[in-house]
């Protein structure tokens, strides 16, 4: 018995390089839109990232980006946590897991669920700083932009979530909708909101202070350094 155990197992043809790499990619999409499905963000994403890149005999270009990350301010000791801890209250993992999307995207890996053509595009671009300087809610983004290219954090409203809006140009930026909710200051129940509430967009390829722009909500909503400062 336990040598034909051992000859069955021996026998087992194994996926080729394609295959993995399909499966790695449809992965990647997942991780993304079930953000704590996977385990911690940062882990599961050097995971499937480095896997990727090993398979397309890239292994460099995780330390690269990692680099370009640290030039724009989005990249720290403690990945992408540290950084958007900065600006958002918890728990921001959704608008952590924004950055990999944008990583993703440039390397063909993304698989959006919605496309914006260049009008559509152009018009979100241009509204969305302005738009941002009212207080709304996640009706009110896909009222006003339709669905997300990608909907990150599911459809539960009790949580918060993220949504991306992308063209087929990868010269355009994403512009990302960061949305929160939880618990108020002094109030029990959770959570708070019926709908998650519009902190910041996101657009632009520079610095991470320079590309947010926040709506009175967000920036109340913003920690304070130990002076009682606003982060900048």
């Amino acid at each position: 018995m336990l040598r034909n155990t051992v000859r069955m197992t021996t026998d087992r043809s194994l996926a080729t390089s394609e295959d993995m790499h399909t499966h790695l990619v449809d992965e990647l999409n997942l991780a993304l839109r079930r953000v704590g499905m996977y385990g911690e963000l940062g882990l599961s994403m050097w995971f499937l990232i480095n896997h990727l890149l090993v398979l397309e005999r890239r292994p460099e270009v995780w330390e690269e980006q990692k680099d370009r990350w640290q030039r724009q301010r989005l990249w720290s000791s403690t990945a992408t946590r540290g950084v958007f801890a900065r600006y958002f209250p918890a728990d921001h993992t959704y608008s952590e897991a924004s950055v990999y999307a944008e990583f993703a995207r440039r390397e063909g890996w993304l698989k959006p669920d919605r496309v914006l053509d260049g009008e559509a595009y152009s018009a979100l671009r241009d509204e969305a700083g302005r738009w941002a300087e009212h207080d709304r809610s996640w009706a009110d983004v896909t009222a006003a932009f339709g669905p997300p290219s990608i909907l990150i954090g599911g459809t539960n409203p009790r949580y918060g979530k993220t949504l991306c809006y992308l063209t087929n140009d990868l010269t355009q930026p994403m512009v990302t909708f960061h949305l929160w909710n939880g618990t108020d200051p002094g109030l029990d129940d959770w959570p708070s909101h019926q709908q998650p509430l519009l902190l910041a967009v996101r657009c632009g390829d520079g610095d991470l202070a320079d590309s947010l722009t926040f709506t009175p909500q967000g920036q109340r909503r913003r920690p304070k350094d130990e002076g009682g400062e606003r982060c900048r």
